[in-house]
């Protein structure tokens, strides 16, 4: 089951990936990521589809040689960060404010690798879907390929994903039974009121002393309304309001998001959230503009799939150490909506001690690519053997 990878070879991997990370491409904008992905899979004899996910998706059937059987997914997102890097090396982005701050350029490269070495070797049954979606970072590009039928045109089983991991050790793995990324929703507040001179505050209607007791008062909602075994995280991350010293503004605007992992706590949250913006506004005399979006569901593995990685992990070469107790992430991750619409499991891979993701100095470890690319192989053989 677990074969050595023979093909593409690591230095073939760093190659890949460096030309992905050189070039950076965002959200629903990975057109030359994408002929780079089509291109290597043609090269493979295979006959990669394009065209979900709003145009920048890839999938890439391989069929096994021991005749029918089940069909799985194996997914890697491609898209990079509107950041701006401050590495040095050799292969930094080319492209101002483009990033690849997660190591997505990684992800594309491990798939990219196990479905060249599945298309050489396809010694299973049933059929792999490689995908390659777009737009993880904030848009929903997994949202966008399941509405524009994803799973309809290409039906499976089960879909598996994968994560590099900063601070994990090299050579070690994570895989949750349950939640392993949290709810995302983004919220962005307007309080609009009676501007007036700062010397004279009667005179108005304070926008500013109303979004101060508010953002306060909203994390009651966490400390004291969400039970203690119930994680969840309301931050505010913006907040705008007036342009001169000696005027109190007649607006005042806040933005940020609300994380959790249960679903009924998540609609709580948002039903109290938008109780304590009328009350504010009530009391001080206030309109109020309140925008909230739901953007990503948790992301939840089911317990049989997540076994059957950890049990695969457990027996590659290069995998030391599994860890099957480790928290889950605040973050969040769109291939929530995958694990919505089928069943499967998201794994995190130890990236070792690199910047954190998101970070203008981060990079993915390249000595961690051949991982990936076995793991991908062993588990498609053991999960298709017959």
């Amino acid at each position: 089951m677990n074969r050595p990878v023979s093909f593409p070879d690591p230095q073939t991997l760093s190659a890949w990936r460096h030309d992905f990370h050189r070039h950076p491409e965002i959200a629903f904008e990975e057109r030359r990521t994408q002929g780079r992905i089509v291109e290597i899979l043609r090269e493979q004899g295979l006959a990669p589809v394009t065209g979900l996910g709003g145009g920048t998706g890839v999938v890439a059937t391989i069929e096994g040689k021991r005749g029918p059987g089940r069909s799985i997914g194996l997914r890697a997102d491609i898209d990079a960060l509107p950041i701006e890097e401050l590495n040095d090396f050799d292969h930094r982005s080319t492209l101002p404010g483009r990033m690849h701050a997660c190591g997505h350029d990684g992800h594309t490269t491990m798939l990219l690798g196990a479905a060249c070495a599945l298309a050489r070797d396809p010694d299973f049954a049933g059929r792999v879907h490689c995908i390659f979606q777009p737009a993880e970072e904030s848009e929903g590009g997994g949202r966008v390929m399941v509405e524009e039928g994803l799973f309809e045109r290409f039906p499976m089983e089960a879909v598996y994903g994968m994560h590099n991991w900063p601070g994990l050790a090299v050579g070690e793995a994570a895989v949750h039974d349950g939640p392993v990324m949290a709810a995302f929703d983004v919220f962005t507040l307007r309080l609009s009121g009676r501007g007036c001179h700062a010397a004279m505050p009667h005179l108005g209607t304070d926008v500013v002393l109303a979004a101060c007791q508010l953002a306060t008062q909203l994390q009651g909602l966490i400390s004291r309304e969400t039970p203690p075994h119930q994680a969840a995280v309301l931050s505010i991350t913006q907040f705008h309001a007036g342009d001169a010293y000696n005027v109190i503004p007649e607006t005042v605007e806040l933005r940020g998001t609300v994380r959790c992992y249960d679903a009924a706590l998540k609609a709580r949250l948002e039903q109290r959230f938008r109780d304590a913006v009328d009350a504010t506004a009530r009391f001080h005399g206030l309109e109020a503009e309140f925008d909230y979006q739901a953007r990503y569901p948790a992301t939840l593995n089911s317990a049989e799939h997540a076994a059957r990685c950890a049990e695969v992990l457990e027996t590659l070469p290069g995998i030391r150490r599994v860890h099957r107790d480790l928290p889950p992430s605040m973050g969040s991750e769109d291939f929530a909506f995958m694990l919505a619409r089928c069943p499967g499991a998201y794994i995190w891979l130890g990236n070792g001690d690199s910047a954190a993701l998101h970070n203008p100095a981060y990079d993915f470890n390249d000595a961690i690519a051949p991982l990936g690319v076995a793991y991908w192989q062993a588990l498609v053989r053991s999960l298709l053997a017959e």
